[in-house]
């Protein structure tokens, strides 16, 4: 058991329910290295079908299908196009220059969304000094941004643009069914005309590791390459896939739930002196606490609140996000916000 009741971290916080665990446990399994284990093949079928790919690999986290992609997709020399506070910008290591050799340019945005004529003004023109402009990321939902939901219209218009320019589009889709549950639009069809897109299993899902990456069948193919090679290869694997059927079946409608947490969290802490949430109605699951005006820092905060039972995610010295998940009741909502309120007034 967690000494934070209350943990708020991120979604990734979740553990495995009884169900699920009892799915792991039934899990009929082989060798996914030879394509024998059927769960693994039943979770990748399914995930591909419902993202309207032609093929899915299972992998063990979505930062390895982010990498994974920019090796496929990418060329030493190349620049990917990205919000500068995007996952892969922030919080991946520079993998895609480590190990594709390629560059992200970041384009400002405090959403972590950005326009079809935002990429066109910074696509190089070719030329032997310049670096290939070659992919656009896109992250559904916007981690940074309070979990904005990209409009469908901004996708499109994205995808039309990849078609005209030759360009390659990606998603990171690591929230995506918070996005889909969120605006009742169907992740095939959120995610038509991208080139690959995955979703993680271990946020909103509730599973204890894995993600899922889709695609053409010839991407899929080079994929599983790099898989090899970067150690992300498993045996029976079955009994992590297993987890991640059960979430489809179990666990995408009720991410509505997290959505409305995330709101009454925002709308208890409104009026709290010193303090401002942001967004201030969130979309799906994720708010930022900015306390910069309060006198505190999350520094001193964060002790406080462990007394409470309550842990943020601290991102900088006066800022908290809080991510609701499967593991957060409303009671407990209403609980960390009595808890930060008590804490900002010591």
């Amino acid at each position: 058991m967690s000494q934070f009741p209350i943990d708020l971290i991120s979604d990734t916080s979740t553990r495995p329910s009884a169900g699920m665990l009892q799915a792991m446990a039934n899990a009929e399994t082989g060798d996914e290295q030879r394509g024998e284990d059927p769960t693994t093949l039943a979770l990748c079928e399914r995930m591909a079908d419902t993202l309207g790919m032609e093929d899915a690999i299972f992998l063990p986290s979505g930062t390895m299908c982010n990498q994974i992609s920019f090796l496929v997709h990418c060329r030493p020399g190349d620049e990917i196009l990205a919000a500068e506070n995007a996952h892969i910008v922030r919080s991946e290591g520079a993998g895609a220059s480590a190990l594709a050799g390629a560059q992200i340019r970041g384009i400002p945005t405090t959403s972590g969304i950005f326009t079809a004529d935002d990429v066109t003004a910074r696509l190089n023109r070719k030329r032997d000094r310049a670096p290939v402009s070659r992919l656009i990321s896109v992250e559904q939902t916007s981690n940074s941004g309070g979990g904005a939901i990209w409009p469908l219209e901004t996708l499109r218009e994205l995808v039309a643009l990849k078609q005209q320019r030759e360009l390659i589009l990606h998603m990171d889709g690591a929230r995506l069914f918070n996005a889909t549950t969120a605006s009742g639009i169907a992740a095939a069809k959120m995610c038509q005309g991208f080139d690959s897109v995955w979703v993680d299993l271990s946020k909103g899902l509730g599973c204890p590791v894995g993600a899922v990456l889709a695609g053409s069948k010839d991407f899929i193919a080079r994929a599983w390459v790099w898989k090899h090679r970067l150690g992300g290869a498993m045996r029976q694997s079955g009994v992590i896939a297993a987890a991640g059927l059960h979430a489809l079946d179990n666990n995408i409608d009720r991410l509505s739930q997290d959505h409305d947490n995330a709101r009454l969290l925002a709308t208890l802490l409104a009026d709290t002196p010193g303090l401002r949430a942001f967004p201030r109605e969130p979309e799906t699951n994720i708010l930022f606490l900015d306390i910069a005006d309060s006198g505190h820092n999350t520094a001193q905060m964060a002790p406080r609140l462990a007394e409470h039972g309550v842990r943020l995610n601290a991102e900088s010295e006066f800022l908290f996000r809080a991510v609701t998940h499967l593991d957060i009741s409303n009671a407990q909502i209403r609980q960390a916000a009595s808890a930060t309120r008590a804490s900002l007034s010591v």
